[in-house]
């Protein structure tokens, strides 16, 4: 789908150009009180004080003023399960009780492709609903799965990654591929959808302990074969896992070498979790440039563990980090929820996570973690313009507490403690409103 044409839209406006758990905030995060976007042909042409930009505007450009509202770049998703969107919130249980249970009852239904269908559609509507307008993806795996988010996602014209679930062992015999099926299908899902439009590939190995070395082998031939695709995968996010994962590696050093000994690290690679990563795996993450993505609405409820988010852990090894809902071991499609779980979690570790640094985390912070800031994630000339319209006054108790900010600072930390999906008041897409 190709956007034409010129709009502008105004309000307040923010958006981050740098890290701002590295470096000064004036520096990293860019906010106008009365601000503006020109978009040209579904990408940023100019964005900045509303003052100067009113100026280049011509008479048949038409301008979208949203007061008392702050406009920021979608929300990029850097993990969930579409396949799990009708089991979210099943009770009991934590990480491998609740997959068995739960799971990988819920995910066989998918190799109907009606089924995929429509879980698809409403899961698209529900990411756009809450401003998420990027999603990293996991299917199931059958490769209809796949066809059917993609067909979704292609229909609203979003960027999306999302792969078949590679996954040949421990789990029920009619979710189970094979180390060459798993490839082959991945290879035809690749040649079809990668590159298609807004669309990406990722390879998608469910996590060490559901994949014999020989899958683990062809995914990493996967991508030595097709450098653009990307890979996720899980690691590190129970410790009874872990457990298992020493019994079925004996000869690797820890989880995250059974990855790299198969050639799965590097900068298109994500891994969720990473609660329990030891100092060796956490050098090895910054070496190979391999991203982490923080789910933690997932992790409490699940009972897996406390993600430690401090610097001094992961931002000294230069880890890119991201955040992730997760669902439906996550519990909210809102990334404002999940924001709000990644405080309570750094304030559990001793730590400080500030408004600016999470909405970082969910916006350009994703979108590096994920290879796609070129693309997305900021307002910077040329991105594409999915973007987003957060209300500071949807309710008596918003508004209230916005009259008492001090600053841009202390709105975000409010609207992220507070907000919910009733904060989205719309939802663009390359220009185009979504929501």
């Amino acid at each position: 789908m190709t956007m034409v044409g010129k709009k502008a839209i105004r309000g307040e406006l923010l958006y981050f150009t740098g890290d701002p758990f590295v470096m000064p905030l004036e520096r990293a995060m860019v906010y106008e009180a009365d601000g503006g976007l020109l978009i040209e042909d579904g990408l940023i042409k100019s964005a900045g004080p509303w003052a100067s930009l009113k100026n280049s505007l011509t008479e048949d450009i038409c301008v979208t003023h949203y007061k008392n509202n702050l406009i920021m770049p979608g929300f990029v998703d850097s993990h969930t399960h579409y396949v799990q969107t009708e089991m979210i919130a099943s009770f009991g249980a934590q990480l491998i009780d609740w997959l068995n249970d739960y799971t990988f009852v819920s995910e066989q239904d998918f190799q109907n492709k009606a089924h995929a269908d429509r879980v698809a559609d409403l899961f698209c509507d529900i990411l756009l609903n809450n401003g998420t307008t990027t999603a990293s993806v996991f299917c199931a795996t059958y490769p209809a799965s796949v066809e059917a988010l993609f067909e979704q996602a292609e229909k609203r014209n979003m960027r999306l990654l999302a792969g078949k679930v590679m996954m040949d062992r421990n789990a029920p015999k009619a979710l189970l591929d094979t180390a060459r099926s798993g490839y082959d299908q991945s290879r035809s899902l690749i040649e079809k959808w990668q590159g298609k439009g807004r669309l990406g590939y990722s390879i998608t190995p469910r996590f060490a302990p559901t994949s014999s070395p020989e899958q683990l082998e062809m995914a990493g031939s996967l991508k030595a074969e097709f450098p653009d695709v990307h890979l996720q995968s899980h690691i590190s996010e129970n410790k009874e896992e872990i457990d298992w994962v020493k019994a079925l590696f004996p000869e690797c050093k820890d989880y995250l070498d059974v990855y790299d000994r198969f050639g799965l690290l590097g900068e298109r690679t994500i891994l969720a979790h990473g609660i329990h990563l030891e100092e060796r795996a956490l050098r090895r993450l910054s070496e190979s440039g391999t991203a982490l993505c923080h789910c933690p609405t997932s992790n409490l409820f699940l009972g897996s563990g406390l993600f430690d988010l401090s610097m001094s852990r992961h931002k000294d090894h230069a880890i890119a980090l991201a955040l992730g809902s997760d669902v439906g071991g996550g519990t909210s499609f809102s990334m404002l929820k999940t924001m709000a779980e990644a405080y309570k979690v750094s304030q559990l570790c001793g730590n400080i996570l500030t408004g600016p640094q999470a909405f970082y985390l969910a916006t350009l912070g994703g979108a590096r973690a994920l290879g796609l800031d070129d693309k997305i994630g900021s307002f910077e000339v040329g991105r594409e313009a999915d973007f987003i319209v957060l209300s500071l006054d949807n309710s008596p108790l918003m508004t209230q507490r916005m009259k008492r900010a001090e600053d841009i600072s202390d709105k975000l930390f409010a609207l992220m403690i507070l907000g919910d999906d009733r904060n989205i008041r719309a939802t663009y897409v390359m220009g185009e409103k979504v929501y």
